[in-house]
């Protein structure tokens, strides 16, 4: 059994079709409404935001899965509009939307989960979404170019279509992945624990969906899902804003015949933190304004979590992240951001690195700090911080960007 990631293109899960159309509710007059179909229906797993205020999608589409036992016929995606702070005239509109898909899609109504993206606060548009639906219906197709056009439909501020696919061979027989995403602001996902799954303490909208052919069902999905999810999406930030809308869905048609099992279950796995790892990235790469794709690298934790939150209060700064617009190796505001996160320790015995570079150590500037290197380090898109708290052994990777001028300038405008 061999675990890879392939570049696109390559054939897609089976069982699954996909479609967009323009529905008249994006302002561009772009693709605005998609559709997967599950023909057979699939099993699914989903995280959610963790938000105390959720769009009508959310709530709809928990009772949804929670209804059905994870079964999903059509997954009903709407941008431009994301149908939150609507309102039970909101719940009725989404309530609208999944009974059309049911009639034009062949499933029952509590096999359509639903979901939207765009502005907060606006009425929803349904009449345009149900009027949409013969439409897709009439454009439906398995090929990667039906599946990069629901990819591309989803899109709002993003300024490109974020995919990503991977393979496993089990005994000869291929069983994929196809991965798609939107987000690029509002972007600090905090997702909770799969629908269906006991509730835990809390942890431009981010939505992603997972095709597979595998043979799971819900609960094993959910097992699959939670860490991949919690090392990828979980670990990224462009703004430090949570979405209201946040969705995270995996859906397994079970066509490719192959089971899984204790064998299947590691290079599975692999596999899908190899398309969520891929996706983040996407999305941070993307982000609104951004110039640089900051790497945050925190060792020498007590535990995985004083790491997280170290690395959230450095992505969140906005002194952090203005310094990285311009490549200052202010590393100063780094430690500070570092002091305030809530995780005890002694500024004595912690070392920083820029790009590789030595900037801190043993509490003070270090003797090899080179600021026109760090410079000229940080003006490259992608680098890597690196902060060793000396307390531990557990570390956090996490995502996240610069703030700019054009961050604004997109977000002062966004309702206009």
């Amino acid at each position: 059994m061999k675990n890879e990631q392939k570049t696109l293109p390559q054939a897609m899960p089976r069982g699954f079709q996909w479609g967009a159309v323009r529905a008249g509710i994006k302002a561009s007059g772009n693709l605005d409404v998609a559709v997967a179909v599950a023909a057979k229906n699939a099993n699914a797993a989903a995280m959610y935001t963790k938000n105390q205020v959720v769009a009508a999608p959310v709530v709809v589409g928990r009772r949804h899965l929670l209804t059905t036992g994870g079964r999903v016929g059509v997954v009903l995606v709407n941008a431009g509009n994301a149908n939150c702070a609507t309102g039970q005239p909101g719940i009725d509109a989404c309530v609208q939307t999944c009974v059309a898909a049911a009639g034009t899609f062949h499933c029952i109504f509590d096999e359509v989960l639903p979901c939207s993206t765009g502005i907060i606060g606006v009425p929803f548009p349904v009449q345009k979404v149900i009027a949409a639906l013969p439409a897709v219906e009439a454009v439906l197709g398995d090929t990667q170019a039906h599946a990069e056009l629901f990819a591309t439909a989803i899109m709002t501020t993003d300024t490109k279509m974020k995919v990503a696919q991977a393979v496993i061979d089990v005994d000869g027989v291929e069983v994929r992945i196809f991965g798609a995403a939107k987000g690029a602001g509002m972007i600090h996902p905090q997702l909770g624990a799969p629908v269906g799954a006991p509730v835990g303490p809390p942890h431009a909208t981010m939505l992603v969906y997972l095709f597979t052919d595998l043979a799971a069902e819900s609960e094993e999905l959910r097992r699959l899902l939670e860490p991949a999810v919690e090392r990828s999406f979980n670990c990224i930030s462009i703004d430090g804003d949570t979405s209201t809308n946040d969705t995270v869905l995996l859906l397994a048609s079970g066509v490719s015949g192959v089971k899984l099992n204790k064998r299947v279950n590691e290079a599975f796995a692999d596999a899908l933190q190899l398309v969520c790892g891929s996706l983040a990235h996407q999305i941070v790469d993307d982000g609104e304004g951004v110039t640089h794709v900051v790497t945050l690298h925190v060792t020498g934790a007590r535990n995985e979590a004083e790491a997280k939150m170290v690395a959230k209060a450095i992505a969140h700064s906005p002194l952090c992240k203005t310094a990285w617009s311009s490549g200052d190796p202010n590393w100063g505001r780094l430690l500070a951001a570092a002091g305030y996160s809530g995780v005890e320790f002694d500024p004595a015995l912690v070392t920083i690195t820029i790009g590789g570079l030595p900037v801190f150590a043993v509490g003070v500037r270090s003797p090899a700090f080179d600021e026109a290197a760090a410079h000229a380090a940080m003006l490259e898109r992608e680098y890597t911080i690196a902060l060793d708290l000396g307390l531990g052994r557990a570390e956090c990777r996490f995502l996240t960007c610069d703030l700019t001028e054009e961050y604004v300038r997109i977000n002062a405008d966004y309702s206009s």
